[in-house]
């Protein structure tokens, strides 16, 4: 039996959606997070020796990394897909197979590496230091938001806005790997851009994503998609 090792509000959400699209049985075991440090439980390391998730155990199989794990699960279960989802690895050597690698590596390459910093530099001022330290953490933090990390995150958000401007789908008009890969992505950067109405083609990605009967499965299954900072 499949089984999806699930950390609430984590990237295994999108492992949730596409075994949603593909109509495969599983097992959906839930992790909690720890409340203080968000930090995913010591039962995790017990399934894999980076104890992170998303990971999956099919038999003797265990997969781990969101990437590594969609292209498991397409190779094992795509030529059983409904014909809609007959593009989830598209035609190699065409325009749309290329767009799809590289929005797979996009993903956790270049765009969450953003995403995560900003997360963690809004959430540092919040944490419990003395009161005198307060005022350095939340200027110093303002500060790398300021210099370093705002100005990337907005070169993704134009980036992928002016991309989706053409594409009804990551590598084009059909949904692929690369959508499942950007989903939690996008469901994050919107939820932290500083004016989410200034991306309306990311918006409207993220409604035709959500308006799909099997990624409300998965959310209904797996929970909320993003924490909050």
């Amino acid at each position: 039996m499949l089984i999806v090792h699930h950390l609430e509000t984590s990237r295994s959400q999108r492992v949730l959606w596409l075994l949603e699209e593909l109509g495969v049985p599983y097992e959906l075991r839930h992790y909690k997070r720890d409340p203080q440090t968000r930090l995913a439980p010591p039962e995790l390391k017990r399934v894999h020796p980076l104890g992170k998730s998303p990971v999956i155990s099919n038999g003797d199989i265990v997969v781990a990394e969101s990437g590594a794990i969609i292209e498991y699960l397409v190779e094992c279960y795509g030529n059983q897909a409904p014909m809609e989802l007959s593009h989830l690895e598209p035609l190699r050597g065409t325009a749309e197979h290329r767009q799809c690698r590289f929005w797979m590596h996009y993903a956790e390459g270049s765009l969450m590496n953003w995403l995560v910093m900003k997360l963690v530099f809004d959430t540092i001022p919040k944490q419990p230091m003395p009161f005198f330290v307060r005022p350095v953490a939340r200027a110093l933090c303002g500060k790398v938001q300021q210099k370093l990390i705002s100005p990337n995150v907005q070169t993704a958000l134009a980036f992928m806005e002016d991309h989706l401007a053409s594409h009804r789908w990551f590598a084009g008009e059909h949904l692929s790997m690369a959508d499942f890969q950007m989903s939690f992505a996008v469901e994050a950067a919107l939820a932290r851009a500083d004016n989410e109405a200034a991306w309306p083609h990311l918006i409207a990605y993220r409604e035709r994503m959500r308006a799909r009967t099997a990624y409300q499965r998965a959310l209904s299954k797996g929970g909320p998609v993003v924490m909050q900072s």
